[in-house]
């Protein structure tokens, strides 16, 4: 994706996964942290028995039935608002991209893509309605997470206070396309660095921290503290504000090649975090209060990504700008990027109808859903907490199912 290259989840729950909506230290460091959101509870639909085949590759493999009418779903006025905007952008994408779930075609979307176009924004949830129907992914239960972009403290230039570097890309990295090579390596790529006459994987996060970039990087801005950066990386994309109050948006250009490892699988692992310790907050905490413990930890995870500055805003994997409260991410085998999905969660604020229009590196599988709540302190307060368990509804253009049905029937005869 181009806002989050390393799939931005819960840190405090998925622990182990590739990312973790961090809460970043506020600009003004006398101002406190929003502690995270409480959830309010609710009673997520339940989804439909059945039983989906091990090991599916893609939603098409995995198995779909049709769920409940869309007019049944409690999707509010405000959401079929937000979500038919952000559909509609997507629509180009939907009807040009090949659909890796194997759901779709892109002539299927051409009715609703047409009809988006005039509808008006009091019609939205009646379009929704009209035009699409709700199926199940496999077996339905969904697990949700949140990120949000988040505002930490830097300067254009070096500066008293600020002297940890954000690097653009290096003229020396290298990215090759193992596709170009064999066919069994479609959609597979490396990075690295030539070695006299080899290729050789890119310096690691000890080796960049420690001066191998040296007049191979330029340094676009520095930050002021080194926790914020290690988790504007995770995130992928974010703002510096900078000294004189205004800000600077920078994001995700490429990364060295290297493997990511969770650092909060790695803390709870050891035992320092304490019970109540393990939210995003306390995580970011336990690193400011252990410095050069937490540097240690932190170069585990070997994985550095490398900025460029933005001038609009935050862009997802279809290059589209993505919206708090309905873009979200998911694993687009599963989902066709640029679709509605409707969430049912165990929590009220995750519960309501998403437009996936990003991905991530731990947003991996059936109904795995990482929802984007924009900018700001209450973004952060959500994200910072948000773990949802549900069922998802996936919202396809009618008759989808029984064009699939029937695709399935004619291929056993």
């Amino acid at each position: 994706m181009s806002m989050r290259r390393c799939g931005v989840v819960a840190l405090a729950l998925m622990l182990g996964a590739c990312g973790g909506g961090v809460v970043p230290r506020p600009s003004n460091p006398s101002s406190h942290e929003p502690p995270v959101r409480k959830p309010v509870a609710a009673k997520p639909i339940a989804p439909i028995t059945v039983a989906p085949p091990t090991g599916a590759l893609n939603a098409a493999a995995a198995g779909v039935v049709g769920g409940p009418p869309i007019s049944s779903l409690p999707i509010t006025d405000a959401q079929a608002v937000r979500a038919l905007a952000a559909f509609r952008l997507s629509c180009p994408s939907l009807m040009r991209r090949t659909d890796a779930s194997g759901l779709t075609r892109g002539a299927d979307w051409q009715p609703a893509c047409s009809a988006a176009a005039t509808v008006r924004g009091n019609d939205a949830r009646a379009f929704f309605e009209q035009w699409f129907e709700s199926v199940q992914v496999g077996d339905g239960r969904a697990f949700a997470t949140g990120y949000y972009e988040p505002e930490i403290a830097g300067s254009r230039d070096r500066r008293s206070g600020y002297d940890v570097p954000i690097y653009g890309r290096p003229t020396d990295l290298i990215e090759a396309d193992l596709g170009q090579f064999s066919d069994d390596l479609k959609g597979k790529k490396i990075r690295g660095r030539l070695d006299r006459n080899a290729l050789v994987p890119y310096y690691d996060r000890t080796q960049i921290e420690e001066g191998a970039l040296s007049g191979r990087a330029p340094i676009i801005a520095w930050a002021a503290d080194p926790v914020e950066i290690f988790f504007l990386q995770i995130q992928g994309s974010g703002r510096l504000k900078l000294p004189d109050g205004s800000v600077m948006r920078i994001g995700y250009d490429t990364q060295n090649g290297r493997g990511y490892t969770g650092i909060g699988a790695l803390m709870k692992e050891r035992g320092l975090l304490k019970p109540g310790q393990t939210s995003m907050q306390g995580i970011v905490a336990w690193l400011r209060e252990n410095p050069a413990q937490g540097r240690d930890i932190m170069r585990e995870n070997k994985s550095f990504v490398f900025f460029r500055e933005q001038n609009g805003p935050p862009l997802g994997a279809l290059g589209l700008a993505v919206t708090g409260q309905v873009s979200a991410a998911a694993d687009p085998k599963f989902i066709p990027l640029g679709a509605p999905v409707f969430l049912s969660a165990d929590r009220t604020d995750a519960t309501g109808l998403w437009v996936a229009q990003d991905t991530g590196g731990a947003i991996r599988g059936a109904n795995r859903i990482d929802t984007f709540w924009g900018a700001g302190s209450e973004a952060r307060a959500i994200a910072g907490g948000m773990s949802a368990r549900g069922s998802a509804f996936l919202l396809l253009p009618i008759g989808t199912l029984d064009r699939l049905t029937a695709e399935k029937a004619s291929a056993v005869r």
